[in-house]
């Protein structure tokens, strides 16, 4: 779909709202997330789930829910939404269910970063994988949304987080983030679940998988200790790729879990995870490593390419 406007990661403040809204008023700060939150679907009123099944993520439509029309355009032409936020712009038009009301006192060139991928690894680790106190957590992709689940994990009082990635340079930086040791598959003959498996005396008790690439899901599954280990899948694969292990690991006790959005309802929770970093329990400022004016958004662009820093703010006054 062509063209559109891309971008679903930002902190904003409503300009106005339309008939029936009731929720938000103009002013009000918030987060728009790229899936939502209607409050009425068996979803939404499920607490075990936050998919609503009219607003969860679609990256095919490119046009308002309510009447299938785009709110953008040039010349008379219309410029396609794109998961419904849209906020490489200097204003956006979004379906109130996925527009997260926070704290007006957060800094919104700070927080912006919890609307997609910090909460995402963050809730993949305290909602999902719940690492007990003083437990050994396995973290594979040390991108930014893996970063934030070794935050998870270190905030949740794991006593050892080993990070994964075939990018040593990341390594160092990682050690922000809680990451007590590491591990570069490259520097090994031997499966990285193996390696794993003992370093820490038959395997870790939790691990998190933030890369996509169906082995490492694999390797994140294989390495978990039998009777309790548990292995968490957030990366998103290739739609053609295939999870395959031999089914003894699971009867060994072994469980393996998926999460969308770090199991956050984004009304209902984002909230509260921007009052963790109010009460400084979750630092957000680590994560941004780079800012450019909107007039430069390449640059971000340049910098993501060449996995460069971790998040990239992009400032709409030029």
């Amino acid at each position: 779909m062509f063209p559109r406007i891309f971008g679903h990661e930002a902190g904003g403040i409503v300009e106005s709202v339309g008939e029936g809204v009731t929720e938000l008023a103009p002013g009000d700060h918030v987060l728009p997330v790229f899936t939502g939150e209607c409050k009425e679907c068996p979803h939404c009123k499920s607490a075990e789930s936050n998919m609503c099944d009219l607003l969860r993520i679609n990256t095919d439509r490119g046009v308002m829910i309510g009447d299938g029309k785009s709110r953008f355009s040039i010349d008379g032409k219309p410029i396609y939404h794109f998961v419904g936020t849209s906020t490489f712009s200097e204003y956006t038009v979004m379906h109130v269910g996925c527009v997260a009301k926070i704290n007006p006192e957060a800094p919104l060139d700070k927080v912006c970063v919890l609307s997609c991928g910090i909460s995402t690894g963050l809730g993949a680790s305290i909602n999902v994988a719940k690492p007990p106190k003083g437990s050994t957590v396995a973290i594979f992709g040390l991108g930014a949304v893996g970063l934030a689940a070794a935050e998870g994990a270190r905030i949740a009082g794991a006593s050892r987080i080993i990070g994964v990635d075939l990018n040593a340079s990341r390594f160092e930086e990682a050690r922000k983030f809680g990451c007590t040791e590491f591990v570069n598959p490259k520097d090994h003959t031997k499966p990285v679940q193996q390696v794993l498996a003992e370093m820490t005396n038959g395997g870790v008790d939790r691990s998190v998988e933030c890369t996509g690439n169906v082995n490492a899901m694999i390797q994140a599954f294989e390495c978990v200790h039998d009777g309790w280990g548990v292995a968490v899948l957030v990366g998103v694969p290739h739609k053609d790729a295939e999870f395959k292990t031999h089914p003894m690991n699971f009867l060994n006790e072994r469980t393996l879990k998926g999460t969308f959005f770090g199991n956050f309802k984004p009304r209902t929770d984002l909230p509260n995870v921007v009052e963790m970093y109010m009460r400084k329990e979750l630092e957000v400022e680590k994560f941004i490593t780079h800012s450019v004016p909107f007039s430069e958004i390449n640059k971000a662009f340049d910098l993501m390419a060449k996995g460069e820093g971790i998040r990239c703010i992009i400032r709409m006054e030029n």
